[in-house]
């Protein structure tokens, strides 16, 4: 699988991300009912760490689910963040995140690809997907939807 469109969106991501930091807005209240940069920067980590779980799981040939429910946990999100030693950290394990999960899909079969994965996803409470969905469909919806989606939460936090 070509991983260049994972690649550029995690880059893009991080670019945000040391713009952000490098205003001093990292910090700055967002919006009601959105994430500050920390935040973000977690639930991206856990997304990450939950899509090499899956990709490793596809090709070691287990069983796998795929659920973004934990990505979405104030408390988790706050626990990630401390344990990553803050959004400098998180940028970081982000980072590294995303050169492995790169890594690891490149290799992968089309077959391996083609593996079908129980997914469950909601945004602000709301299910957008309760279905088996391929795996290349999760790795590539990372890349178009989810961190670009994340790259301009994170640029909506610059003043």
């Amino acid at each position: 699988m070509d991983t260049t469109p994972l690649r550029h969106a995690h880059h893009a991501l991080l670019e945000a991300a040391a713009t952000v930091a490098g205003a001093g807005t990292a910090d700055r209240p967002p919006s009601d009912g959105e994430w500050d940069a920390g935040q973000i920067l977690a639930h991206v980590s856990l997304i990450d760490a939950a899509t090499v779980a899956a990709v490793v799981s596809a090709a070691s040939g287990a069983v796998t689910t795929y659920d973004n429910r934990v990505a979405q946990d104030a408390w988790t999100l706050g626990r990630v963040g401390a344990l990553a030693g803050g959004e400098a950290g998180l940028r970081e394990r982000v980072r590294l995140q995303g050169e492995a999960l790169c890594a690891l899909v490149a290799p992968l079969s089309e077959a391996e690809l083609d593996t079908p994965v129980p997914t469950l996803l909601l945004s602000h409470g709301q299910v957008l997907v309760d279905r088996p969905m391929p795996l290349r469909d999760i790795v590539t919806g990372l890349a178009e939807a989810e961190l670009p989606g994340h790259t301009k939460q994170l640029l909506a936090l610059l003043p």
